[in-house]
């Protein structure tokens, strides 16, 4: 279990921040690889098709998970030269960057998805050890250290390989990472610490607690806590006195 708390410490539980990293980009190629599996086969009509996300078609998906990829290379980037890399230029840079990835042909949108997850991962293979303690700062400004930027990539490629509609709900991806699931979900935990009530919550062997007098236990599966945290459903599939949240940003 880990510690209450909103944001995470140079050394991440009894590892060191290099020791956590392996560990994540370990669970990183393995979701790269399922990823590979889901979207192999697909065409121009199943791309175009609508995704789990509002107004957003399968297309969008890849296209933005392959942007978060440079845009999480950036920030290693900056943790490794000290020179400051933001994630992306600005926010409209970003979603016209999404847009427009969307837009290309099926061939060259899976070409610019795998390569985008083969970049991070080269790059991130090549780090110093050093390098992941350091902090450097996320879209939001706030600061994160190298590990957590593997873990923000892990938290990506496991909740969008759920919203693309091909088979994965979010507890059967929670379940082919094994142990770093408790990073996913952490990561969720971490990003809506602001819009969260004192509260425990319990989940297929996992638990945090926010606040400092907990009253109220929030229980259930994994994937149903995932799911509530990251806006992709009321909670209803939990057991306790869910708590509604703002739209995920």
């Amino acid at each position: 279990m880990l510690p209450p708390h909103c944001a995470d410490p140079p050394r991440l539980g009894a590892v060191t921040a290099s020791d956590k990293a392996h560990a994540l980009l370990d669970g990183v190629r393995k979701l790269d690889d399922e990823w590979a599996r889901a979207i192999g086969s697909l065409g121009e009509p199943e791309l175009r098709a609508p995704s789990a996300l509002p107004g957003w078609s399968r297309a969008h998906v890849l296209a933005h998970v392959a942007r978060n990829a440079d845009g999480l290379r950036n920030l290693l980037t900056w943790a490794d030269t000290g020179v400051e890399t933001p994630m992306y230029p600005s926010p409209e840079a970003r979603d016209r960057d999404i847009e427009t990835g969307a837009q290309r042909a099926a061939a060259e949108l899976l070409a610019d998805f795998v390569a985008s997850a083969g970049r991070f991962e080269q790059y991130a293979a090549g780090l110093a050890d050093d390098v992941w303690a350091r902090e450097v700062r996320n879209r939001q400004g706030q600061p994160v250290t190298g590990a957590v930027v593997a873990r923000m990539r892990l938290s990506e490629l496991a909740v969008h390989l759920a919203d693309l509609g091909r088979g994965y709900d979010l507890d059967r991806v929670l379940a082919l990472l094994g142990p770093l699931a408790e990073d996913v979900v952490q990561h969720a935990v971490t990003s809506r610490a602001a819009h969260l009530p004192a509260l425990h919550l319990v989940a297929d062997g996992f638990e945090w607690t926010m606040g400092a007098a907990p009253k109220t236990t929030v229980r259930g599966s994994a994937g149903a806590l995932l799911a509530w945290l990251s806006g992709r459903s009321d909670g209803a599939a939990l057991d306790g006195a869910v708590p509604p949240l703002p739209a995920w940003a």
